[in-house]
């Protein structure tokens, strides 16, 4: 199990922000790519809501929570302050709860939370699909052939991709994992990718990431 973080120091956590934007320019740079068009996400599923201050004192301002509860009680606790996006896996019976909150929802994968983004979503609620490209059986995720029915089926337009590549120390081993999520939303005019952790986001810019999520790097 994670443990929980605790005692975070606002100007240590700016200091490894600064480093992770400084990781994404050159990643960036290499591929030609603009870095501002790359948007920072700190995962904050074992950040306690009181410890969330910090992280505002550092200047960072978008959040992904995995879990639904955990998100409208940080949420609420700090009206204003972020950005919200839902990025665990998403269960459909739980899609009423995150949609006031959650400005953007990275997991969608079944159509029964399709069915239930029919009925709650509002103009302002921003969805990525997931996308299974490894094939992996344990994965969330859509196979990338379903991608076009979804697509059609969508009561909300679709903003993006996201994909979890299989994990590996090597972050080279998730590139062609990246590549093919990015050559997937290239066919169908997605504009966002979100793909990449703290392991391996400087792969996912250099193949089009658009978002990446980073945890344990900002908090160590």
């Amino acid at each position: 199990m994670a443990r929980v973080i605790t005692g975070l120091d606002p100007a240590k956590v700016r200091a490894n922000a600064d480093q992770v934007r400084e990781t994404i320019a050159a990643a960036a740079r290499r591929a030609g790519r603009n870095a501002e068009s790359v948007s920072l996400l700190a995962a904050v599923k074992y950040v306690p809501t009181e410890e969330l201050d910090a992280l505002a004192e550092a200047g960072i301002t978008i959040l992904g929570e995995n879990r639904a509860q955990e998100l409208k009680a940080k949420a609420e606790a700090h009206p204003g302050t972020f950005t919200w996006h839902f990025i665990g896996q998403l269960q459909s019976r739980k899609v009423k709860q995150i949609v006031p909150y959650a400005d953007v929802i990275h997991s969608v994968a079944s159509e029964s939370a399709l069915k239930q983004l029919a009925t709650h979503h509002t103009e302002a609620t921003k969805i990525l699909i997931e996308v299974d490209v490894a094939g992996e059986e344990s994965k969330a995720g859509i196979p990338p052939d379903e991608l076009p029915r979804y697509l059609e089926h969508s009561p909300v337009p679709v903003a993006g991709l996201m994909t979890m590549p299989p994990f590996t120390e090597d972050p080279e081993e998730s590139r062609p994992h990246f590549a093919a999520l990015r050559e997937l939303a290239q066919r169908h005019g997605l504009e966002h990718l979100s793909m990449g952790t703290s392991q391996d986001y400087a792969v996912a810019v250099e193949e089009g990431a658009t978002i990446v999520r980073i945890g344990s790097v900002l908090f160590d």
